[in-house]
């Protein structure tokens, strides 16, 4: 089997991770975290959502964030090369990025998002896919004059939460838009764990027949009902080079009930029990990698020490294998490096 010999990994804990906890994340916890992950390698890192607050309150301490971070003394000599990402779904929120750029502590790059499940689309914006793709084509440019960079993400490819299947080549059609219309690079994303391995292999198989960019784009799986590991497999067999995850596993669907309170999230949870699903692991993804002889650029022995003290951070057991037991000895593992 024909693997890549290196990949990128970011790490989203900060912002997808925690959206999905029912409790808040003290700052100087999301403050202590991307500082870390930052200090054992990771490049790209998302830090908050400038949405409104009012219905994802997880974030409502995204500027006071950002500026503790942009004059972190533990960070500031490896700021420079690392990438710093703010969710911008809507206007406004692109509106607050760009402010922020130009004022010297907001994000180098921002993200916006299209399903290819029309009620998916609805629920999740406020808009039509017509209606996004036009808002999309104005402030893309926008933001990029004022020098951010702009992921275009493509979600539901492998399955929507409301509609149930959805049509994979839609989400070619749509990577190839996002470039068109000026985004950097594009996510791929399966939402709600509905991607199988064998049509993750098609897919990007198919995604990479089709760009002439392929390291511009990023993997993203949910584990919903523990494929996540397999999924990324498949991905790395068709060619892929580019993948983000979260810490412990943890993340998903915004919280509709933050620090005791209910609030709208983006509505009614996709799922029974919020403890069973999530996004792939951080840890348990690198070990897997390492272990592969896929050089991941990351110092493991720290990513494993910064996933047991989320698992303090958040309260709970987390999903990550890999700091309940470790890396394999090399010893043990029929190599002799």
């Amino acid at each position: 089997m024909n693997y890549p010999k290196k990949v990128t990994i970011g790490d989203i804990t900060v912002r997808d991770g925690f959206q999905h906890e029912e409790k808040f994340i003290p700052t100087e916890a999301k403050l202590w975290l991307s500082e870390q992950l930052i200090l054992a390698g990771f490049k790209h890192i998302e830090v908050t959502n400038f949405g409104n607050p009012k219905g994802m309150p997880q974030f409502k301490d995204s500027d006071e964030l950002f500026k503790k971070l942009r004059n972190s003394k533990v960070v500031k000599q490896q700021l420079p090369g690392v990438s710093l990402t703010a969710i911008t779904i809507r206007e406004k929120a692109i509106e607050r990025a760009i402010q922020a750029k130009q004022e010297g502590w907001g994000p180098d790059r921002i993200l916006l998002m299209v399903s290819t499940s029309e009620s998916h689309q609805k629920t999740n914006s406020g808009l039509s896919l017509a209606e996004y793709w036009k808002m999309s084509e104005e402030w893309v440019q926008k933001a990029r004059d004022a020098g951010l960079a702009v992921n275009g993400t493509v979600s539901t490819i492998w399955g929507c939460p409301i509609e149930g299947p959805t049509e994979m080549g839609k989400a070619i059609e749509f990577t190839k838009r996002w470039f068109e219309i000026g985004a950097t690079d594009v996510e791929h994303a399966d939402h709600d764990g509905s991607a199988s391995p064998d049509r993750v292999y098609k897919y990007y198989s198919m995604l990479l027949d089709a760009v002439d960019n392929p390291e511009k784009q990023i993997v993203h799986f949910h584990t919903t009902r523990g494929w996540g590991l397999a999924n990324v497999l498949a991905a790395l067999q068709a060619g892929m080079t580019n993948f983000e995850s979260t810490m412990g596993g943890i993340g998903g669907q915004p919280a509709n009930f933050v620090d005791g309170v209910p609030v709208s999230g983006t509505g009614a949870y996709y799922y029974k029990d919020p403890n069973i699903v999530g996004l792939v692991s951080t840890e348990d993804m690198v070990v897997m990698m390492d272990e592969m002889g896929i050089d991941t650029g990351l110092n493991i022995d720290k990513v494993l020490e910064i996933g047991r003290m989320v698992e303090r951070i958040v309260g709970r057991r987390l999903r990550s294998e890999a700091i309940k037991n470790g890396r394999i000895p090399k010893e043990l593992s029929g190599r002799n490096w």
